[in-house]
C-alpha cells in the first residue's frame, strides 16, 4: 500500500521528468533559432549542437528580470578557427544571440558591392515592367 511518503516521492519523480521532458524541447528549440541565423550571418554552426550553460534571472526587452536559460555555440567562418556564440531563451521565446567577433573576407565583401545591377529583367523571366502592364491594361 502507498504511503503519503511514497506518493510525495513519485510525485517528485514526475515533476523531475517533466521538467527534464519540456528543458530538452526548449534545447531544441535553442538549436533551430541558432541555424536559423547562422544562415542567415553566412556563418557555419559547429558541431550541430548547442549547450545549456547555465539558467539565470536576466532583464527581457522590457527591463523585468525573468527566468533565462543561456546556451552556448560554436561557429566558423573560415573552417580553421571556432568562435563561440550564445542565445537567450525566455521560455520559448527568444531573448538574443550573440555571435563572438570574427573575421569575414574583405574580398568576398567587395565583389558583393561591385555586382553589377541589372537594369531590365532577362527576356526569359517572368517579370514584367509596371509601365508595361500599365499601357497594356489601359487600352
Amino acid at each position: 500500500m502507498l504511503t503519503l511518503g511514497d506518493m510525495t516521492v513519485l510525485m517528485l519523480l514526475a515533476a523531475a521528468a517533466a521538467w527534464l521532458w519540456h528543458a530538452h524541447g526548449l534545447r531544441e528549440r535553442a538549436l533551430e533559432l541558432v541555424k536559423q541565423h547562422c544562415t542567415r550571418a553566412d556563418v557555419l554552426l559547429l558541431d550541430g549542437a548547442v549547450a545549456l550553460r547555465r539558467v539565470a534571472l536576466l532583464p527581457d526587452a522590457r527591463g523585468r528580470r525573468r527566468l533565462a536559460r543561456v546556451y552556448g555555440f560554436e561557429f566558423t567562418v573560415t573552417g580553421e578557427q571556432r568562435h563561440a556564440g550564445s542565445i537567450v531563451l525566455f521560455g520559448r521565446h527568444l531573448g538574443g544571440i550573440e555571435l563572438a567577433p570574427y573575421p569575414f573576407d574583405a574580398r568576398a565583401e567587395a565583389a558583393v558591392e561591385q555586382a553589377p545591377v541589372l537594369e531590365h529583367p532577362p527576356l526569359n523571366s517572368n517579370v514584367v515592367s509596371l509601365t508595361d502592364w500599365r499601357r497594356h491594361h489601359d487600352q
